[in-house]
């Protein structure tokens, strides 16, 4: 697997399905991929080795003794599926997890170098503009970052 990189606008259709960029499709070396919750209103689409390494370290350091860490599993274990890529590029999307995100017709589709994630796009629109100052203040800290 290369770089997932870009950004990418489908539409879903009345099935739930919705197709993957080619760019991404083509960096893939898998066609089954793992989808869950993110933690911001979105999906995150994991290829398998990516998602066992994840899940392994939520596991693996933290304690089922502390209540935060019970909800994190929860929220990003629990509602994991397994999903394929069906010959014409598509996934089926669960319904729940269209619930959790508010997936209507128009999605956005972001490449994260190692993940995916899938946002309703008036859902996405609305968390860049809410986070805008944010942003600002993230990347003047990142100032001294060299190339």
């Amino acid at each position: 697997m290369e770089l997932l990189t870009g950004e990418f606008k489908n539409t879903q259709d009345e099935k739930g399905r919705l197709s993957l960029p080619s760019k991404l499709r083509n960096e893939l070396d898998c066609d089954r991929l793992v989808l869950t919750q993110g933690v911001d209103k979105c999906l995150w689409l994991f290829p398998p080795e990516q998602w066992k390494s994840l899940s392994s370290k939520l596991i693996e350091q933290t304690s089922l003794f502390h209540a935060k860490a019970r909800l994190v599993q929860r929220r990003i274990i629990a509602p994991a599926q397994e999903i394929e890529i069906d010959k014409a590029g598509r996934i089926a999307i669960p319904q729940s997890l269209r619930d959790f995100a508010g997936l209507a017709k128009e999605c956005v589709i972001l490449g994260l170098t190692k993940y995916i994630e899938i946002w309703d796009a008036d859902e996405y629109r609305r968390y860049l503009e809410d986070n805008e100052s944010v942003f600002l203040e993230a990347a003047e800290e990142l100032g001294g970052l060299m190339l």
